[in-house]
């Protein structure tokens, strides 16, 4: 059982990036989920993805 505020990479399956509707990555050591067609990191809080461009982080 996962705990409680954390990510379910499953979710994966179902989620695309918004600016690209391309695959994401998960990377359980920042929390983000990562766009590389966009060149974006999305932040999840709470075991929630922010899928907004607005939160997002532009990759080095």
């Amino acid at each position: 059982m996962k705990e409680e505020g954390t990510f379910d990479p499953r979710m994966l399956e179902a989620l695309v990036c918004p600016v690209t509707q391309q695959r994401l990555e998960w990377n359980p050591e920042t929390q983000e989920l990562i766009s590389r067609a966009a060149n974006l990191a999305f932040p999840v809080r709470g075991g929630i993805p922010v899928m907004l461009v607005s939160e997002a982080r532009k990759l080095d």
